[in-house]
């Protein structure tokens, strides 16, 4: 009796085992993928601002025969420009369908975003990968290249019509006293639609900035104050905000700081300034006439301060081939500004220049008369032949 309860065991185990075993589908097998061609709808493409909606280019692809239902295909458009090997690409995702198109605005947008200048034309790499959902199986295109030019986007806060700004208020020098003292408290014009200037700002008060140093019927400022962070930048407006909360708020801390209004895309910076600002400025060096004697012949070889950064020297015989450096103290030899590098190509015409560098101004090779324009927002000079 107890033999046959093991044959039954056994024979119940081996049944179990059996039905536990059934047969598997197999796993669904996909055709690789041969090739995709893409192609583009225009080779040279410049939108007009009034056709920013419209459509601006179409791209559209062969199928790569993937062995799967088309419409679940998965295609990556990239595009970026000529020459970095899509390494910062500006890509789209299309799902089961072989084109897409973009309009002028997106295109454009692309475009800034690579930093292009507005109304130059660049070359631009287009490329897709398809796969599948899942990403499987990619294969990428052909690479086409076509030619695009940014327009200019109507900036998002109107341009001053006065071409000018001016700082005021308590965090100023100046206080809330209208008109404001000028040059030291007006702001030079860097662009079309970007003004910076430098200024010694008291900690913790506010500011406003004036298109009319006079007036109080205009101003530029901020919706709301007593967001968190304001004082080292954010959005700003024309003529917005309360009375209460409409003045830009200054840093914590007092001492010198750039201020950098970009009318472009309605936002403002303020960071500590790392250089040094003079009040007044002066060449000295066998580049001019003076020669290196110190102190220098004035008015002839005094720089005219146009507003808070920008100085401007006109130079009646310069000596070609010759060295100078500028000084914010006549006479006294203690601090200059000069060069990091006077063996650089070109410097002679303008660059980069910095307080207590190391080495002289090179001056342009031929004997004439200059111009020499000199800009502490963006520490660069340039040097023009009369």
């Amino acid at each position: 009796m107890k033999q046959l309860s093991k044959l039954f065991l056994l024979a119940t185990i081996a049944i179990t085992l059996f039905t536990a075993c059934d047969k598997v589908e197999s796993l669904p097998y996909y055709e690789a993928a041969t090739s995709t061609v893409l192609s583009a709808s225009a080779s040279t493409i410049a939108v007009a601002p009034a056709d920013s909606s419209k459509t601006a280019a179409t791209f559209s692809w062969t199928y790569p025969g993937f062995a799967i239902d088309s419409t679940k295909a998965k295609y990556v458009v990239e595009i970026d420009s000529t020459g970095r090997n899509f390494a910062k690409a500006v890509s789209k995702t299309v799902i089961g369908t072989l084109s897409t198109t973009y309009t002028g605005k997106e295109l454009n947008n692309v475009l800034l975003g690579f930093g292009f200048a507005i109304g130059t034309a660049y070359d631009v790499d287009i490329r897709i990968t398809a796969s599948y959902g899942n990403n499987n199986n990619q294969v990428k295109s052909n690479t086409i290249k076509v030619k695009m030019t940014p327009y200019k986007v109507p900036p998002k806060v109107a341009l001053p019509t006065s071409g000018k700004l001016f700082l005021v208020g308590d965090a100023s020098q100046g206080g809330w006293n209208n008109p404001v003292p000028t040059p030291s408290q007006e702001f030079a014009r860097l662009d079309e639609t970007t003004w910076a200037g430098v200024f010694n700002l008291n900690g913790g008060n506010q500011y406003l900035v004036l298109p009319e140093n006079g007036s109080w019927a205009s101003k530029f400022a901020v919706d709301d104050n007593s967001i968190p962070g304001l004082s080292a930048g954010g959005t700003f407006g024309f003529n917005v905000g309360s009375a209460f909360n409409a003045n830009f708020p200054a840093p914590a801390t007092s001492g010198w700081y750039k201020i950098v209004l970009d009318f472009q895309t309605g936002k403002f910076a303020v960071t500590p300034y790392t250089s040094t600002l003079p009040s007044g400025l002066f060449m000295v060096g066998d580049a001019t006439p003076g020669g290196w004697n110190n102190p220098v012949p004035t008015p002839s070889q005094q720089f005219t301060r146009l507003n808070s950064v920008e100085f401007t020297l006109t130079l009646n015989g310069l000596v070609g081939g010759k060295q100078y450096l500028m000084l914010p103290v006549n006479g006294d030899w203690g601090n200059k500004y000069a060069v990091n590098d006077n063996s650089i190509t070109g410097l002679s015409a303008g660059g980069d220049f910095g307080y207590n560098l190391p080495q002289n101004f090179p001056g342009p090779a031929a004997n004439g008369n200059y111009k020499i324009d000199v800009n502490f927002a963006t520490l660069k000079f340039k040097t023009t032949k009369l």
